[in-house]
């Protein structure tokens, strides 16, 4: 996979981050059933992505070595469990709103900083996926793509509700982004890193989704939030089918 091509997906993934956080800066209110219903939907797509793509591809070019994939699967999820919950132990993914609990500064910018580790795992997913084949990148991109959004809005409340302008607000999106970026590009120039990095960005995956994602669509109970996980699976199906039929294996 050509390196343009490459940087060029982990550039949209980034520029998601951004536009959440910029759309929500500019607005006064957002429609939070909407955000819970796209939190729901990537949540069901990272899973079925997690483990019916990214793992047992991992397990594939591992060649055996299923005790190393494992491992790194795991240390892949608990490296988001140390930044977000362990550094930033007040840390909540995808709300749009934040009170009490995020208005002091240096919590904000402990959770910014997790949240930046996040998304350079992220691009590292991007990155990785492409590496091995065109089809398994873009099951990946659109996976992580769909909670950038979501993303890019958490960055920016956190900084308004720690006191912070609209413009530092925007400029921790931009942060954010950034990381997505440099996740994204130290795979491209460094393509051997791939083999490991598969399986440790898809234990980051897991977590977003099972850890971060589905605990914030349970929050709120609801039939349809609950479908939609189940849609965003079906999605996935839909996205491997039409994949196989513009890019078969």
């Amino acid at each position: 996979m050509r390196i343009e091509t490459i940087l060029l997906f982990g550039f949209f993934a980034a520029a998601a981050n951004v536009v959440g956080g910029f759309w929500l800066t500019s607005r006064k209110e957002l429609n939070q059933l909407t955000l819970r219903l796209l939190v729901a939907l990537g949540a069901g797509f990272m899973l079925a992505a997690v483990f019916l793509e990214v793992l047992p591809r991992s397990l594939e070019v591992a060649q055996g070595a299923s005790e190393r994939v494992m491992l790194l699967f795991l240390s892949g999820y608990f490296i988001v469990q140390f930044f977000e919950h362990t550094l930033a132990p007040h840390f909540h993914f995808g709300e749009e709103t934040h009170h009490e609990e995020m208005l002091h500064g240096h919590t904000a910018l402990t959770a910014v900083g997790a949240l930046a580790i996040h998304t350079f795992f992220d691009g590292i997913s991007i990155a990785s996926g492409f590496v091995f084949n065109f089809k398994l990148g873009l099951v990946i991109f659109v996976a992580i793509l769909l909670h950038k959004l979501p993303e890019g809005f958490t960055v920016a409340s956190i900084m308004l509700a720690a006191g912070r302008s609209r413009s530092a607000a925007r400029n921790a999106t931009l942060f954010v982004g950034g990381a997505t970026l440099l996740g994204v590009v130290t795979i491209a120039l460094l393509p051997d890193l791939a083999l490991y990095a598969l399986p440790l960005s898809a234990g980051v995956t897991m977590y977003v989704a099972a850890s971060d994602l589905i605990p914030e669509v349970n929050a709120k109970q609801g039939f349809l939030s609950s479908m939609v996980v189940f849609a965003g699976v079906a999605l996935y199906y839909v996205t491997e089918l039409m994949l196989e039929m513009v890019h078969p294996h």
